[in-house]
């Protein structure tokens, strides 16, 4: 897509390309002086700096980096909410401003932080409201109805007014929400913001089916890195408006220097570490060792590693 809006043909496997996205806001200062109140001063924000990737369909792909990065307003612009200042996106194959009413239809959008919930209702309210907006088939809507109910648990407090539910109840049954007219892509913005560890397994576990049994493709931001690790392969990290890091878990770790340990016990009691980032070659050196009693393993954190990382890029700022 142009910026004048045109679709842009994309191969049918892809379900979103950035191509030298920019997104630039401008944003109004305070006057420091009466000059300024009769010519107010604006502070240019490159939210988006030339930003380009492509995720393919049945892709479920993590976008991480700090605050302040560009990961909301990625997925802004990915749903229409926002218009890009220059370059082309496509999003299963259409414009998200030309094409915006069929593009939602395909789409799911949920942010941790908000709710599409009629607060003073119950739940079983809202998605009948869902249905009838959007006009979903009846057998369509019953069908993935029953799924979500019992895949995400949401049975038990379904006739529960908005307002009395837990945090974790009350995101599970938003996903839910905009889960009944079957997206083929969902946006994710820090869709485990505040939950339990409980509540946490059973989202992460739930968009892991919902992507290995439906093929749906999923984009997830957050900051917590064990979450995103758990679910996803493919990591695209951010940083002032740019990507910075695109590849496997396993690869970010190498190159923050997240060591891997392995701990082995013999029975005289006695121990050998071994820094090892081939499994293989160190299943292979202990099948040599004799009179191993037990064996645990430790590594460098994630989320240190990429405090620091993320430390030296505000830095370099």
């Amino acid at each position: 897509m142009s910026n004048s809006g045109q679709t842009v043909i994309h191969p049918a496997d892809t379900a979103v390309s950035f191509k030298n996205v920019t997104k630039v806001f401008s944003q109004k200062q305070p006057p420091a002086s009466f000059a300024d109140f009769l010519k107010p001063k604006h502070l240019t924000i490159n939210a988006l700096d030339d930003v380009s990737f492509t995720l393919e369909q049945g892709e479920l792909v993590a976008y991480a980096g700090p605050n302040g990065a560009g990961k909301s307003t990625t997925i802004k612009l990915l749903g229409g909410m926002l218009a890009q200042t220059g370059g082309e996106i496509s999003v299963l194959g259409m414009s998200p401003l030309k094409n915006r009413i069929p593009l939602m239809r395909k789409l799911g959008v949920l942010f941790g932080n908000r709710t599409e919930l009629w607060w003073d209702h119950p739940v079983s309210s809202s998605f009948r409201w869902k249905q009838r907006v959007w006009d979903i088939p009846k057998k369509d809507f019953e069908e993935m109805q029953a799924l979500v109910l019992d895949l995400l648990d949401i049975r038990p407090f379904f006739k529960t007014f908005a307002r009395e539910l837990s945090l974790g109840q009350r995101m599970r049954a938003d996903l839910a929400m905009m889960l009944l007219h079957r997206p083929s892509l969902i946006l994710l913005d820090e869709p485990t913001l505040g939950l339990d560890v409980l509540a946490k397994r059973q989202m992460i576990g739930f968009l892991k089916t919902l992507n290995q049994n439906e093929g749906t493709t999923i984009i997830v931001t957050s900051h917590d890195m064990d979450d995103l690790e758990e679910m996803t392969k493919r990591i695209l990290l951010i940083s002032n408006g740019k990507i910075a890091f695109d590849g496997s878990f396993a690869s970010l770790r190498d190159e923050l220097g997240c060591t891997r340990r392995a701990i082995i016990t013999f029975k005289d009691d006695s121990r050998k570490e071994i820094a090892y980032n081939d499994t293989a070659k160190l299943l292979e050196e202990l099948s040599g060792m004799p009179n191993i009693a037990d064996i645990s393993f430790s590594q460098t954190s994630l989320e240190e590693g990429l405090a620091n990382l993320f430390a030296k890029w505000r830095s370099t700022k």
